[in-house]
């Protein structure tokens, strides 16, 4: 559509509506400005060429901490942020990207995908993405897109992975006919990362943002991970989701995130298996001194973290569909204990001095004890980023002005749980 008509089609009953589903009523008149400005700043970089509006969320994770990669369980969901573009075909070799937020742009050439000898930086994730198309059998093509995000950088709600998404969903409808799903969006962003930054992760993140809602998703295989939509709002029961950013991004911990899944891999290993989703707890237990001397200690710790998370989901799971809230809540503080003390990602080994995640938990726990309500957790990769806090609505704007005044104004994020994942919007409101 050009430029006039898609900001006229954003004030749309259809749109005002699929905005309040995304943003939730209170956010649906910044947000048809945000999605106006977006329109009209991509026309003023590629001029005279009709625009397709996407929108990719990112992620909370409830519990199921470092599991993915060892082929286990997780609770995730889509949030209120995300990140969203105007793209258009080119129909050139050429991909060119501006990021708003981050006053940069891209240019990929699709004959020469060839990642960066230190294999770092949006380009290369970018790259990636356009040879993980290739590689599972999906065609490219060059495409001009303007890109702006509000999923908080290097915070672990999956900046990255909502970025990886957006571009999916683009490519997808442009020149794939729509006919990827989530889970091959999820596999196309893992092989980018795994690839490309030489990163060990799994698909967590990249289904969380793909698929939209809240969900659990078993990864016991991989190729085909059961994804399971959970029906229930955390506002029906009168509590807030809040994430808090400690202050610290996590862009330069590769190695710690990449040590979690290789110490569980090498329990595994002793038993001659690649995931500790492949062996039990009670084989670890039964051979233990072996294990031990095998693999590490903290090798051991976090296995043990991952067979007792993978229960955690299960009871979490039941206890939301049951409607038993109280017990979702022990179990969500038992899940944030064993990453601290088992998993071990609250700060890194390699400055245990800064400890920006253990500072906001233990302030969080302090207000929480006060009021002798809700619960709090490590949130996504750990090491540093962001903490979850989950409190009765009537304490939430008294926890953020505590918290902020602890760790800076801006630092706590109200969120939502939005229905939709990964979505060509142009697409959805014209239905």
């Amino acid at each position: 559509m050009k430029e006039n008509d898609i900001i006229r089609l954003l004030e749309s009953e259809k749109s005002l509506s699929l905005l309040a589903a995304l943003y939730g009523e209170e956010a649906v008149k910044e947000n048809v400005e945000r999605y106006q400005n977006l329109v009209i700043n991509f026309h003023k970089e590629f001029p005279e060429e009709e625009v397709v509006l996407f929108s990719s969320p990112g992620r909370t994770e409830i519990s199921g901490n470092h599991t993915d990669h060892n082929h286990g369980k997780v609770l995730a969901g889509s949030i209120n942020l995300d990140c969203v573009g105007a793209a258009a075909k080119n129909n050139s070799r050429k991909v060119n990207i501006i990021s708003e937020t981050f006053h940069q742009s891209f240019l990929v050439d699709l004959d020469d995908l060839t990642p960066s000898d230190n294999k770092s930086g949006t380009v290369d994730l970018i790259k990636g993405l356009l040879k993980g198309f290739l590689e599972a059998g999906y065609e490219v093509g060059g495409f001009n897109a303007y890109v702006t995000s509000s999923v908080i950088s290097a915070a672990g709600v999956s900046s990255s992975a909502s970025f990886e998404m957006l571009l999916c969903s683009i490519l997808n409808t442009f020149f794939n006919g729509g006919r990827m799903d989530t889970v091959a969006y999820a596999h196309v962003g893992k092989y980018a990362e795994n690839m490309y930054w030489d990163k060990a992760s799994g698909l967590l993140d990249q289904m969380a943002c793909a698929v939209g809602g809240l969900i659990t998703i078993d990864f016991k295989d991989p190729a085909s991970p059961v994804v399971e939509q959970i029906d229930f709002d955390f506002a029906s029961q009168k509590h807030s989701l809040i994430i808090v950013n400690t202050g610290k991004g996590h862009a330069d911990l590769s190695a710690d995130y990449s040590s979690v899944p290789e110490e569980m891999k090498k329990v595994a290993e002793f038993f001659g298996k690649e995931v500790c989703a492949q062996i039990t707890e009670q084989d670890v237990i039964d051979n233990l001194s072996q294990v031990r001397e095998f693999a590490g200690d903290r090798s051991v710790l976090r296995a043990l973290h991952f067979f007792e998370e993978n229960k955690r989901v299960e009871a979490e799971v039941a206890a939301l569909k049951e409607n038993r809230f109280e017990d979702f809540l022990r179990n969500i503080t038992a899940s944030g204990n064993s990453s601290w003390k088992w998993l071990q990602n609250c700060f890194t080994n390699t400055n245990y001095q800064e400890q920006g995640v253990s500072i906001a938990l233990a302030l969080t726990e302090l207000f929480l004890e006060e009021k002798g309500k809700g619960v709090c957790r490590i949130h996504g990769g750990g090491f540093a980023g962001v903490i979850m806090t989950l409190l009765p609505d009537e304490f939430a704007g008294e926890y953020i002005s505590y918290i902020e005044k602890a760790l800076g104004k801006g630092n706590a994020y109200r969120m939502s749980i939005r229905p939709y994942g990964a979505i060509c919007f142009s697409e959805l409101v014209n239905q």
